[in-house]
Parts: structure tokens; sequence; C-alpha cells
């Protein structure tokens, strides 16, 4: 239990009202860290709260570089900002379930396969983002909230991370029949190295690793580990 303890502490730290040392901003604070709901969670649902909530910003942070990378992509959805557009996205769930027409109303890997597609000509970025969102739910048994009576299965979750890495990896190396990327992200130049996209997603895949052994001890369940090339590797299931 105390190491149980010690990984939801650790997992927890984004929660904390104080401000960071390295930026001196604010962590963000879970809101309903106080409420009597969590009477009705253990340690674990609510390590699963604070991984969903942390890879889903991770998510939305890496939408809103994408499209300040490549403007070009934004007009094709929308004449709103970005901003406006990552608050849509991951904010108006409700209205529009993550179905966009832009994107053929794909979601999951089949979203993600469409933004490196040659011959489309819709918004890249929804297409990645939705996909890594949608993914980031069906792992997560479509849940963002979890309680005592939830159960999440450890390999889905690793199956995800898994994902992830194949997604980082065509974001980086993907390009179309004239050599170039389909969308910018790292970079590495004369100018400058911005690396921030690969410190992204190395937060997303890390926390979903760390969260898929701890539930796999937990109810002494072992995950069948994959070693692929990312070159060549295929999305895993659910």
């Amino acid at each position: 239990m105390k190491t149980i303890a010690l990984i939801l502490m650790c997992m927890c730290l984004g929660a904390c009202a104080t401000n960071s040392p390295m930026t001196g901003k604010p962590i963000p604070e879970r809101s309903d860290r106080s409420s009597g709901s969590q009477l009705a969670k253990s340690d674990f649902d609510r390590m699963a709260d604070v991984e969903y909530s942390e890879n889903k910003q991770s998510l939305r942070t890496l939408m809103l570089k994408l499209y300040k990378r490549n403007p070009r992509e934004l007009a094709k959805s929308t004449s709103d900002s970005a901003e406006k557009m990552v608050e849509w996205v991951f904010e108006g769930d409700a209205q529009h379930h993550y179905k966009f027409q832009e994107i053929n109303n794909k979601q999951g890997t089949e979203a993600i396969f469409l933004a490196f597609k040659q011959d489309f000509q819709g918004d890249r970025v929804l297409a990645l983002m939705v996909g890594l969102q949608t993914m980031l739910l069906q792992a997560h048994d479509n849940k963002t909230d979890f309680y005592l009576t939830d159960s999440i299965d450890p390999q889905h979750i690793y199956n995800m991370a898994r994902n992830v890495e194949i997604a980082a990896w065509k974001l980086s190396n993907a390009r179309d029949s004239q050599g170039n990327l389909f969308l910018l992200s790292n970079e590495i130049s004369d100018k400058g190295h911005n690396l921030s996209f690969e410190r992204e997603f190395g937060k997303i895949i890390g926390s979903a690793d760390l969260f898929a052994i701890t539930l796999a001890e937990k109810s002494q369940r072992t995950i069948s580990r994959v070693v692929q090339n990312l070159a060549t590797a295929l999305f895993l299931p659910f």
C-alpha cells in the first residue's frame, strides 16, 4: 500500500495549488478533489482520474502547438483562432461526440491513419488529435471519471501507449509524395531546437505505462508486451 500511495502521489503532483519551481506558473488543481464523490473512489480510481485528465491536457497542448506550426490545417476547418478550435474539440464533446464531417466522422486509429493519408485534403491536425483523444477514451472504456465499480483493462492502457508511440513516429517521419512532412512538429535547425512535441508525447506514454503496470499489479494480470519496429508497426487493438 505504501508503494501505491507513492505512485499516486507522483501522478497527482499536478493537483497541487502551488507554483511550479521550474516555470513559476500555477500548477492546475483538480476541482473535484474535495468533493463528496471522492468517497466513492479508491486510490486506483483517483489515479485513473489523474492519468486520464493529464493525458487529455497533453493532447490539448499538442493540438494547439500543431495548429501554430501548421496554420494551413486550421484554415481547412475554421476561421476562428487555434485556441477556440482546441476548446471546441475537447470541451464540446457533448455536442459533437468527437464526430466531425471534416474527417469523415472517423475516430481512433482510423482517424490517425487519415492524418497521414496522401490523398486526404482535410484538416490533418484535427484527424490526428481526434484519433488520439478517442483512442484515449476507448482505452478507458469510454469513461472520464472513475469509481469503485469501474474496471479498466491494463492491456488496453498499455496498447494505447504503444499506439501513441506509433503516432508520434508518424508525425515526425511520414512524408507526402514530394518528400514533405505531412505535419510540422519538432525542429532541429540552425535557428534552434524545438523538441517540445516529443516531450509532450513522452509524458503521455510514461504516465500510461506507469498506470498500466500499476493496474496489472493490482489485478494480478499479465500484460502482453509487444516489441515493434515503429516504421512498420501496426496499431494495437483494444
